[in-house]
């Protein structure tokens, strides 16, 4: 899906001039003149970013964040404000806005600012893709085989891991040689690192 950038704006020539920007620059964009359309249309989590205005009637730009926060919507938010300060700043990056930003900014800074927004978004769907595929990994283990990968991860020797789980070392190793297939781990430092990325749930 192409990614979309998503500018919510109530000064209506400051968001006219806004899209035309980044559509001549490529971009794919949409509009909306308060945090209440944006939130009424912004109901999955479609890949872009934001460029959000601070203060708007109705809902503040701080409240659309909190609002897309508490749908686990993730998309990363560009600030813009006229008159921002220190503490609105310090609360925006805090609740994970990626820049603010203050009015007026050059069209060749925002469009910096808007490709790395994307670029960030792009990584963090990546990373969370691979989260997602190692943890379906991980429950294809079995009960017992999940034990040993915690221990051996933990940086059990496989005679330390017999001795906790009663079994035999010749077991542990078999129990790791299905761990590390079933894992898709090629050597132990792998496998520890893909311990520290999945959710065991």
């Amino acid at each position: 899906m192409t990614p979309t950038v998503f500018v919510v704006d109530d000064d209506e020539a400051l968001r006219s001039a806004l899209v035309q920007l980044l559509e001549s620059a490529g971009f794919a964009v949409a509009s909306y003149a308060d945090g209440l359309a944006f939130l009424e249309d912004c109901v999955d989590d479609r890949p872009g970013c934001v460029l959000l205005d601070v203060a708007m009637p109705g809902l503040s730009g701080l409240e659309v964040q909190e609002a897309l926060r508490g749908r686990g919507l993730r998309a990363p938010i560009v600030f813009l404000t006229g008159h921002g300060d220190i503490p609105m700043a310090v609360r925006a990056v805090q609740a994970g806005a990626v820049d603010f930003l203050e009015k007026p900014v050059t069209g060749a800074a925002l469009l910096e600012r808007v490709r790395r927004a994307l670029a960030i978004d792009q990584e963090q769907r990546s990373e969370r893709a691979l989260r997602q595929e190692i943890t379906a990994r991980h429950r294809r283990l079995s009960a017992r085989e999940r034990e040993v990968m915690r221990l051996v991860a933990s940086g059990s020797s496989s005679k330390e891991i017999a001795r906790v789980l009663g079994i035999s070392v010749r077991t542990v190793e078999a129990h790791r040689v299905h761990v590390m297939h079933k894992m898709g781990a090629s050597n132990l430092a792998e496998l520890v690192s893909l311990a520290g990325r999945c959710d065991p749930g």
